[in-house]
């Protein structure tokens, strides 16, 4: 369709639009019309973004990878530099629990190769953030993306489930954020995993939240 109206694009704008249709042709052709129209007759991706209230691959990674590393001031410092952008804080959320999946698939499924934008950083994620960790933090855009409307106002509902993850981020016993080997998730806590299931097979799920997020601390839980 661009090919034959000579609408120029780049591949990002086209990655972007594809990602907001969510498999819906009439959706992906109204977007279109949109994205046209709001780019001035043609298609970038900054542009693009910002109709869809998205931002960059780089600034998911950007806020993974200050979680990673335990560090609250690049955390809030990402945050304030994408509030900047005035995008759709809860399609922020839902970027996040998407390339934590991604991490995971990596983590838990052998042999699983990723060909999405930013690959590089997911596969380093993966090789330094705890899978129980990602787990977490996973549920935690979940439930901060449908509580944004609960918060006082949706940037600070955003930070403070940034917040959230960063202080369930796991520790070691002696205390601290200090990184763990995500291999020793599986030779270490099966039996962890077990007694936690078990525990909370019966729990209503905000008591089975907590509880396996406190499962991931036990310093704190000290």
């Amino acid at each position: 369709i661009l090919g034959k109206e000579s609408v120029g694009f780049d591949d990002g704008a086209i990655e972007a639009l594809a990602r907001g249709a969510d498999g819906s042709l009439r959706d992906g052709l109204s977007l279109l019309d949109q994205a046209i129209a709001h780019g001035g007759g043609a298609l970038r991706a900054a542009d693009v973004r910002a109709m869809l209230g998205t931002i960059a691959d780089n600034d998911v990674g950007a806020l993974l990878r200050a979680l990673a590393d335990g560090d609250g001031k690049a955390l809030m410092g990402e945050a304030e530099r994408i509030a900047g952008l005035s995008p759709d804080f809860a399609v922020v959320l839902e970027q996040l629990a998407s390339a934590l999946h991604r991490v995971q698939l990596r983590q838990l499924v052998p042999g699983f190769e990723g060909d999405e934008a930013g690959r590089e950083t997911l596969d380093a994620l993966a090789s330094t953030v705890a899978a129980e960790d990602v787990q977490v933090w996973y549920q935690f855009a979940l439930n901060g993306r449908r509580d944004l409307p609960l918060a006082p106002d949706v940037r600070s509902g955003f930070e403070m489930t940034l917040l959230r993850m960063l202080a369930f981020r796991g520790a070691e016993a002696g205390g601290g954020n200090a990184k763990r080997a995500p291999q020793a998730v599986h030779e270490n806590a099966a039996p962890r995993r077990s007694a936690t299931v078990a525990a909370t097979a019966s729990a209503p799920p905000a008591v089975a939240l907590v509880w396996v997020a406190c499962e991931s601390v036990p310093s704190a839980m000290e």
